[in-house]
């Protein structure tokens, strides 16, 4: 069959198209936000995330709850209402839904990335004797607490060798007051088998300086704990960026 005008020609330039460094390269990231998202997960891979600022972590976090959404501008306002990736995480529910944008979904995403810090910094803590890193310890007990917007007493039970056993909440209470029963705690660490008690409470105004209430309760613990053998090493009151250790205060 003859060839028609022009189909040689057309051949011959399809051909170079294909073998030109042009269309060996890989395909750019295409333009919108789908592009951004593909560059910011090739600077995590490429760069860690050290490479990334804040905002974009939290844009990251947020794909995954938004698809379809351009995350960027939520991301910018969650920091500039909060300040910090920690204190988006960590920030009360209410406070999220009153950024524009901030629904079911994202604020789901960012109630997983606090629990799975939690449950590292918890796993850590299990791994070795309390006792032997406080740094370990505030750390993980200030994740959990420092932001809490109420009181919050938990007990820290340890065995014979002062590692964790369970880290239960006791009780929840006001700004400024959680109820306490000596008789319960001690109750529980004997279900527990635990030898050890590490008494832990916040103080949502965040000054850890313990009030009156505070000193009284603990020596009741620590009288009803004696009599059944088993030992309080400490009682520590987290603020917000700050602690207090009674033990360290000599209050034990």
């Amino acid at each position: 069959m003859p060839r028609k005008p022009g189909m040689e020609e057309a051949s011959t330039l399809f051909a170079a198209l294909l073998e030109s460094p042009a269309a060996s390269r890989p395909a750019a990231a295409p333009p919108g936000p789908e592009g951004h998202r593909k560059r910011l997960r090739e600077k995590l891979l490429r760069a860690g995330p050290e490479a990334l600022a804040d905002y974009e972590l939290l844009e990251m976090l947020l794909f995954l709850a938004l698809p379809r959404v351009d995350t960027k501008p939520h991301a910018k306002r969650l920091m500039a209402r909060f300040g910090s990736v920690a204190r988006v995480v960590t920030a009360p529910e209410a406070e999220l839904r009153a950024v524009e944008g901030m629904g079911d979904s994202a604020i789901a995403a960012l109630r997983t990335v606090q629990a799975v810090a939690l449950r590292l910094l918890a796993g850590e803590a299990r791994e070795a004797p309390l006792l032997g890193d406080a740094a370990r310890l505030t750390a993980y007990l200030t994740a959990a607490l420092a932001r809490e917007p109420v009181e919050q007493f938990r007990v820290l039970f340890l065995d014979s060798r002062n590692r964790l056993i369970a880290d239960e909440v006791q009780g929840r209470g006001t700004v400024n007051h959680t109820p306490v029963y000596p008789r319960e705690v001690v109750r529980r660490a004997l279900e527990l088998h635990a030898t050890a008690l590490i008494l832990v409470h916040n103080h949502p105004s965040g000054d850890p300086t313990p009030s009156r209430a505070d000193i009284e309760m603990t020596a009741e613990i620590a009288k009803a704990a004696e009599v059944m053998g088993i030992a309080l090493h400490d009682h520590l009151v987290i603020g917000n960026g700050r602690h207090l250790s009674f033990r360290r205060e000599g209050l034990i």
